[in-house]
């Protein structure tokens, strides 16, 4: 054996929860696991996850929760059925994690952190034998096919019965998904969909306060970066019109009302070179009345005092409209109405996948078998985000990731049993 080798009899290369889950079905049936992760510790990102936390999974029917994951809900679906949000709900109870229901209908540990979880479940996992290679750091493939890993202590190689890789998209980087192994599995004639930003936030394009553009104002963006625009109501092309709300960034937008359009947008962006979308400003409001409140006569005071005392719009909405509007159309009580209804914004660009919450693109769903194994490299199989998917954010993607590290495993012990 070369001094530099290491022994593993099947390889999960991924410490997330679709690489965990996948330890967790093979240890169960007899299999001997080690777990490559790059990172001193396993499950960084879903730890993070915890500071908000820990959003599990979604209360909703199986239907609209699997249409959630839209071109690519068919794929998901069988995955979703072996093991849904009410599985995963019981699969947390049997670690002693108990789960409640919020108002939005999303689900939650009870005290609303991730590490209790995970401690129980690495203390299971390690019981039933799943060893940790921590400090490991997937560097592709030898030409004879071995696995590569750049460790503290030089390059090791490690040649399994079967690998699967359970690597995560490019989101978050600093917690261990980098995404790069998109390239190395594409020289191996895995077909990969280029891995892009998704539930991510947007550069603006040019203003009416900064017509150069693209982004802000230096005064806008100075004054109210940082600051949640709330209640306001979003429409695209492609998403009907939703309220909610989203926070203004030094560059652009983002939160929770522009995550849920961020698909709808950033394929806008890439065929357009710009999306537009449009904000109501006062959603709890009629047309005719905001209409009314407009032409109502402003006697001596300016327009901002006018519309912060007959519409209550605060600071930040008064600003969005001037960074928007040109002086006429603020002047122009038709167009000023109009516009605090149907507000248009430019987009200019999404921001980078490094930043976004979670990922589009990965291992198309085409290039693996039904047990998730890579058509074109037998005994390697791939669950988790970076699998060509993506969803909203509320528990969709979690759960999926969980359902396929799960499916995945099957699938590769169907496969040994397959080869004697």
């Amino acid at each position: 054996m070369h001094s530099q080798d290491i022994k593993a009899d099947i390889a999960l290369i991924g410490g997330g929860p679709a690489g965990l889950m996948a330890a967790e079905v093979l240890a169960a049936a007899g299999h001997t696991v080690t777990v490559f992760d790059a990172k001193p510790s396993v499950g960084r990102k879903f730890l993070l996850a915890g500071k908000g936390g820990l959003n599990l999974t979604h209360s909703e029917p199986f239907e609209p929760f699997n249409g959630r994951f839209g071109e690519r809900a068919a794929q998901v679906e069988p995955l979703l059925r072996s093991f849904d949000g009410d599985a995963l709900r019981a699969w947390a109870a049997g670690l002693g994690v108990e789960t409640f229901v919020g108002t939005s209908g999303r689900v939650f540990p009870k005290d609303l952190k991730a590490a209790p979880l995970l401690r129980a479940w690495l203390h299971r996992l390690r019981a039933a034998g799943v060893k940790f290679a921590m400090r490991h750091r997937w560097a592709g493939w030898t030409d004879d096919g071995a696995l590569r890993f750049d460790t503290p202590d030089g390059e090791r190689r490690v040649t399994p019965r079967a690998t699967l890789l359970a690597l995560g998209g490019a989101s978050w980087p600093q917690l261990g998904s980098d995404g790069a192994w998109a390239p190395w599995l594409a020289a191996r004639g895995v077909d990969v969909a280029p891995l892009q930003p998704a539930n991510c936030g947007f550069d603006v394009g040019a203003t009416a306060a900064h017509p150069g553009g693209p982004g802000w104002s230096e005064r806008f963006a100075t004054e109210f970066a940082g600051q949640p625009i709330k209640p306001v109501a979003l429409e695209a092309a492609g998403f009907a019109k939703r309220a909610g709300e989203f926070v203004v960034t030094a560059t652009g937008i983002e939160g929770s009302l522009v995550y849920a359009a961020s698909r709808q947008l950033r394929d806008q962006i890439a065929g357009a070179g710009q999306a537009v979308l449009h904000l109501d400003l006062l959603p709890q409001l009629a047309p005719d009345r905001v209409l009314a409140e407009v032409k109502h006569p402003r006697g001596s005071r300016s327009l901002s005092s006018h519309l912060k005392s007959r519409l209550h719009l605060n600071p930040l909405k008064l600003g969005l409209l001037h960074e928007l509007l040109t002086r006429e159309q603020m002047l122009d009580p038709g167009h000023l109405a109009a516009a605090l209804k149907h507000l248009p914004l430019t987009l200019h660009a999404p921001r980078p996948v490094a930043e976004a919450i979670s990922t589009a693109g990965g291992v198309r769903f085409e290039a693996l078998t039904d047990g998730l194994m890579l058509r074109a490299l037998p005994g390697v199989f791939a669950a988790g985000e970076m699998l060509d998917w993506e969803a909203p954010t509320g528990g969709y993607l979690l759960t999926a990731s969980f359902a396929s590290g799960r499916a995945a495993a099957q699938g590769l012990q169907a496969w040994l049993a397959t080869q004697g």
